[in-house]
């Protein structure tokens, strides 16, 4: 038996309960857990949001790292989660495939934010933007999980880089690794930047953001969108769009194949290994603070990573 944070119905508090671990299959292990991260996509789960059809009640959490004997290991896509039991928990059974080696110079609470946020971070800026030490970087949302990674990684490739927070408390989150900090909502966006003249934007906060940052831009720059938590819709200022000959790039963490999931781990882990890419922690909560770590995320209190403590 192991304590677990399941999802009973679909916009309800999560249960953490005792529960039998499922039976490992040939290809699965059992993975000590010690810390989860917790993203908005478990939030959708649990809402029903994403993964409309996965099997309730069932275990969350998409990303965690735990032992397999003395060995460490990140744990993420391979449906768990989503089609199968989670990683909140105190053990959980996963397929080997799932499993990625923590190099030596990752602690755990670094490699629990890997599987998601850096993996996001590390495939966006390396793979997506392709950013170059030439470029002039806005990264919105960037006291986030993923925009605080992203922040630091384009800091450390040599690319001047601004970070947006809507929030005056957040400037010191963002001012650790970009050049400026600017606080400005969707509004003042474009003035706030102008300076700047972004040759490319990383953008998780859609809404009225997208727009706003598309104006601010220089001709032929590049602009990846890979969320929406300020508002799933929103006004693109075609004209500028296309006249700027702007490229708007979507990335699709959801529906990304398993190796390309696998890649963007392996290389968030080795940048936060050679210390290019920084994990802010912003703290780290109890598996029975399940619930509070969701109201956290949604009111938008939360700077950088938030995990969950799943053992010892």
């Amino acid at each position: 038996m192991v304590r677990a944070a399941r999802l009973i119905e679909h916009g309800a508090p999560l249960q953490v309960q005792a529960v039998p671990l499922a039976e490992p299959g040939d290809r699965d292990v059992v993975v000590e857990m010690v810390y989860a991260g917790v993203n908005p996509v478990d939030r959708y789960g649990a809402t029903g949001t994403v993964a409309v059809g996965a099997p309730v009640p069932r275990t969350l959490g998409v990303e965690g790292v735990g032992r397999v004997g003395e060995r460490w290991v990140v744990l993420h896509g391979h449906g768990l989660g989503t089609a199968r039991d989670g990683v909140w928990a105190e053990a959980a059974v996963a397929p080997r495939d799932a499993c990625v080696d923590v190099p030596e110079g990752v602690s755990p609470e670094e490699a629990a934010a890997v599987g998601v946020a850096g993996a996001t971070a590390y495939r966006t800026v390396t793979e997506v933007a392709r950013v170059t030490a030439d470029d002039r970087v806005l990264v919105l949302g960037a006291s986030g999980g993923v925009g605080s990674m992203i922040v630091s990684l384009v800091a450390s490739i040599g690319a001047r880089v601004w970070g947006q927070t809507g929030r005056a408390a957040k400037a010191a989150v963002v001012g650790r690794y970009a050049e400026r900090a600017v606080v400005a909502d969707a509004g003042s966006l474009a003035g706030a930047v102008v300076e700047l003249r972004p040759t490319v934007v990383f953008d998780p906060l859609g809404g009225a953001f997208t727009g706003a940052a598309v104006e601010a831009m220089e001709p032929y720059g590049r602009f990846v969108l890979f969320g929406t938590s300020a508002g799933p819709d929103g006004t693109v200022p075609l004209r500028s769009l296309y006249r700027k000959g702007i490229s708007l790039v979507g990335y699709a963490g959801l529906i990304e194949p398993e190796d390309a999931i696998r890649r963007g781990t392996e290389g968030a882990l080795e940048a936060i290994r050679r210390r290019q890419m920084e994990v802010t922690v912003d703290a780290v909560l109890a598996l029975d603070d399940v619930n509070e770590s969701f109201r956290r995320l949604e009111h938008r209190e939360v700077s950088g990573k938030l995990l969950l403590a799943l053992g010892t």
